[in-house]
């Protein structure tokens, strides 16, 4: 197994961050196999979507329904609501895996290897990929 750490910036809002491009840069070269795509982080995860068409606003806006930023939530360090993003991983895993063939993602057309996170206290977040030869 091959694997590799990237660092990413979330900032300080809710967000879907498009990882396909670097993940089909981290497999091109190999043959067939698994990526295997995970955060090490209690308050984010991984989601295969549609991004650019508004389904990642969506998902944000579910969330928000879902998981809304305020004093419910008995984790409490942190911004309002910060303990909703320690619920996210159980809703939205902090792992995903996808079939590489000769070098590239097999993806469905419209499908993208996203991050989501809604923790607005930690602005960087670490992703590993891991390449699993066939």
């Amino acid at each position: 197994m091959d694997s590799a750490t990237r660092t990413y910036r979330t900032g300080d809002h809710d967000v879907v961050l498009d990882l396909t491009r670097d993940c089909a840069d981290f497999v091109a070269g190999y043959d067939d196999g698994l990526l295997h795509v995970f955060v090490p982080h209690a308050t984010c995860g991984l989601a295969i979507l549609e991004t650019g068409a508004g389904s990642d606003d969506d998902l944000l806006a579910a969330l928000a329904t879902l998981l809304p930023a305020d004093d419910r939530w008995r984790h409490r360090h942190g911004s309002r609501g910060h303990g909703r993003s320690h619920v996210l991983p159980a809703l939205v895993p902090p792992y995903a895996s996808v079939p590489v063939l000769a070098g590239r993602l097999a993806l469905g057309t419209w499908q993208s290897i996203c991050l989501v996170d809604l923790n607005v206290d930690n602005h960087e977040r670490e992703v590993r990929l891991s390449f699993l030869a066939g």
